[in-house]
């Protein structure tokens, strides 16, 4: 029995469907109010055109017409749109005054004055005496209410115009190409010929779209998926499975495909319910049709698919599904479930491989097998461990609920099973790159006022992406000094947290909330609603669409990096940026971890041992003098390399010298104070250049001045200092010129 004989022979949902569907749904052509803000459909721009627009503002017809003109402007198409568009300027009737039949194509005339003109000799019809064709009586009119012509004869229904477009659609009922006649152009959706169940259905969905008022529903998208329906040939969309209607949409799924998938699961919700009981004993979990779980902003839960179809034994599936609940249950983010399924799915495919029927045969011989055939499949050595600790929690779980005592006690991994976690690379941006970013030039480029302040937000205060689009209309605070913060939900941690902000980010997201008011007077829940197919404004812009945005603006601004090639970046790199600089500003780290809401110091000393590795490598590549002009190299793979750079380290962020850095160690006081130059720890190097160079004229100048008031011990130091001053001028320009030449 097929699924739409079940629909008809189940009066469970056959009633319910006639029960829920209110009387205004149910009519076979639907004609939506013109305010409805569901299947609202704006009108043509061009004056005086009452048909629906179909693309760039314009109807149908007159879309047609502006592409036959070479896609002009719009303003300049507007402005000379030409005639009305067919089936809304007034047919031409006979020339002859009085006479409402309809024009023949020969001389302006009717078929029956141009007979009579005919047998006349075709005289000059400006002299030519008409007879007067309604002098037995006013023949009846076209039945079509809009048409002012008389019908071509007694026994026929329409005018000699409407007549012929009647023969050339099939001469089809009547009463059917009248209503026809009279919804073109208008904002419908039909849903004659359809099968009664299948017409209910859409019926059902169509009141759904409307109570709900999530998402738009534009007539004629609707009518798309009508047309998917029909031609699938199903007398109801439950008679096939999800899948089947995205393979008939092709590679790319559009908005009447989504429209079609809503109303069948609409159906299939009337008919099963929803919750755990109706959910669980399926293969694949629709996890938004679950109470409680929700997306990490706290905003309804996305459409995800837990697939269990893939786990081959009965009995494993059985056991991930138990475990899975319970974890959901728990507050399990959805990627944490997805990631246990994973490993169990993996754990399927290498059971059926090595021919293994019941959980008493998994033993730790087999997990080491198993160990192996991990680490030949694809992915890196994150997945591959992910899939073995999954593994094992999922082995915890059978032995603390007791869901099969026969899983052995050997059954376990230890913590060396698992593969090391390598070295995390710094993901920063280079200041170069950055630069570019943040130019107010390259800002004011963005197409969308919200696109920008989304990037503004990013970089200022290292929100994660999720973060920054989740921000809830009202997202600003003040302390008690007036000070803004910004606060969000850290949707990593599943909880709010606030960052301080400036007085110039504050006015823009004034300003983003003025223009969500302008679009939604009613108010809307979140900062950045998605611009369409969103009637309330609580629809947050989804992630997807703004990296689209952002990789369109990157090209358009021309970005590169310090190699002269295209930059491609992800959103998390400005947060990765935004610690590195504050660490290189030399922010306690504890400030850091709050301003990102880390919940250990364990990420934040990431970012400062990173940022230690960057200055460190720029250290080791730098040219380095002492006072004698000599050249000071660190062996970073030397013995003492580790503990040298941290005695530089220590002297570059406590000693802080205009023309170098000092080199003592940290646990002695300095016995040179104001004395550098002659100090045999002072280090120096090209940066300093200027300052070098500075400070020898001004020594210079110190030992004439000594030398003309006789202070011959005053000359004397000095004259040590400039010797030294030489020294490492003259070194460090080595390398200015070698530069320069190369350059050249």
């Amino acid at each position: 029995m097929t699924a739409a004989e079940q629909v008809a022979g189940r009066p469970g949902l056959l009633e319910q469907l006639m029960a829920r569907v209110r009387p205004e749904f149910r009519a076979e052509v639907y004609i939506p109010a013109p305010d409805d803000p569901v299947f609202a459909t704006t009108r043509c721009a061009v004056p005086g055109c009452d048909r629906t627009t179909a693309r760039r503002g314009l109807c149908n017809a007159h879309a047609i017409r502006w592409r036959q003109r070479g896609r002009p402007g719009l303003q300049e198409f507007l402005a000379d749109p030409g005639p009305p568009a067919r089936g809304r300027r007034p047919l031409a009737s006979c020339s002859v005054e009085g006479c409402r039949y309809g024009r023949s194509a020969r001389n302006g005339l009717c078929s029956r004055h141009r007979d009579r003109w005919d047998r006349a000799g075709q005289p000059d019809l400006a002299g030519w005496d008409a007879p007067d064709l309604a002098r037995g009586g006013t023949p009846a009119g076209c039945r079509l209410p809009f048409c002012t012509l008389w019908a071509e004869n007694p026994d026929k229904l329409f005018c000699k115009n409407h007549e012929d477009r009647w023969r050339r659609a099939g001469q089809p009922d009547p009463g059917r190409f009248i209503a026809d006649c009279e919804l073109t152009g208008t904002a419908h959706i039909d849903l004659r010929g359809l099968h009664p169940a299948l017409r209910m259905e859409f019926q059902y969905a169509l009141q759904r779209r409307h109570d709900t008022q999530a998402r738009t529903a534009p007539p004629r998208l609707v009518m798309q998926a009508v047309r998917q329906a029909r031609a699938a040939g199903v007398t109801s969309l439950l008679e096939l499975p999800e899948q089947r209607w995205r393979q008939a949409a092709g590679s790319r799924v559009r908005e009447p495909t989504l429209f079609l998938l809503d109303a069948r699961d609409a159906v299939e919700s009337l008919r099963d319910g929803t919750g755990w009981e109706a959910e669980y004993p399926r293969d694949v979990w629709r996890l938004h049709k679950l109470p409680g779980i929700a997306a990490p902003s706290g905003r309804p839960c996305p459409r995800a698919r837990l697939r269990f179809d893939r786990i081959a034994q009965p009995w494993l599936r059985d056991l991930g599904k138990r475990w899975l609940r319970l974890r959901l249950a728990a507050g399990l983010s959805i990627a944490a479930a997805k990631s246990g399924l994973d490993a169990v799915t993996c754990f399927s495919q290498f059971l059926a491989q090595a021919g293994v029927q019941r959980l008493a045969d998994v033993d730790r011989p087999l997990l080491e097998r198993h160990l192996a055939w991990v680490a030949s499949q694809p992915g890196g050595s994150g997945a591959r461990k992910t899939r073995i600790g999954g593994l094992n929690l999922f082995f915890q779980a059978i032995r603390q609920h007791r869901w099969d005592d026969t899983l052995p006690g050997t059954a376990a991994f230890y913590p060396g099973d698992t593969p090391p976690v390598p070295a995390l690379v710094s993901r920063q941006l280079a200041e170069y790159v950055m630069a570019q970013v943040e130019s107010p030039a390259s800002l004011d480029r963005w197409p969308s006022p919200a696109g920008r302040l989304v990037t503004v937000i990013l970089t200022r205060c290292g929100l994660r992406i999720s973060s920054a689009l989740a921000l809830d209309f009202d997202c600003l605070l003040h302390d008690g000094q007036g000070a803004p913060y910004l606060r969000y939900f850290n949707t990593k941690m599943k909880r709010e947290a606030a960052v301080p902000i400036d007085e110039e980010l504050e006015a823009g997201i004034r300003g983003q909330q003025r223009r969500v008011l302008d679009r939604w007077p009613d108010g809307a829940t979140c900062l950045f609603p998605r611009p369409h197919a969103n009637v309330p404004g609580n629809l947050p812009l989804s992630d997807s669409s703004y990296r689209r945005m952002l990789g369109r603006w990157l090209a358009t601004c021309n970005i590169r990096d310090e190699h002269g090639r295209p930059v491609h970046l992800t959103p998390h790199q400005w947060r990765h940026t935004f610690a590195c600089r504050l660490i290189n500003r030399d922010v306690p780290q504890e400030v850091v971890r709050v301003l990102l809401d880390h919940e250990s110091h364990r990420m934040t000393s990431h970012y400062a041992k990173i940022t230690d590795q960057t200055v460190r490598r720029r250290w080791e590549q730098a040219t380095k003098v002492n006072i004698k002009g000599e050249r000071v190299t660190l062996d970073p793979d030397g013995p003492l390399g580790q503990a040298q750079w941290a005695k530089t380290r220590y002297g570059m962020a406590t000693q802080t010298l205009a023309n170098g850095y000092c080199g003592l160690p940290v646990q002695k006081s300095c016995p040179h104070a104001n004395a550098c130059l002659t100090c045999p720890v002072f280090l120096s190097g090209p940066e300093f250049l200027p300052e070098l160079r500075e400070q020898r004229h001004r020594t210079l100048t110190l030992i004439e001045i000594s030398a003309s008031k006789g202070q011959a011990r005053m000359a004397e130091m000095n004259q040590q200092v400039l010797t030294n001053l030489d020294r490492m001028i003259a070194e460090i320009a080595k390398d200015e010129k070698s530069e320069t030449a190369d350059a050249g």
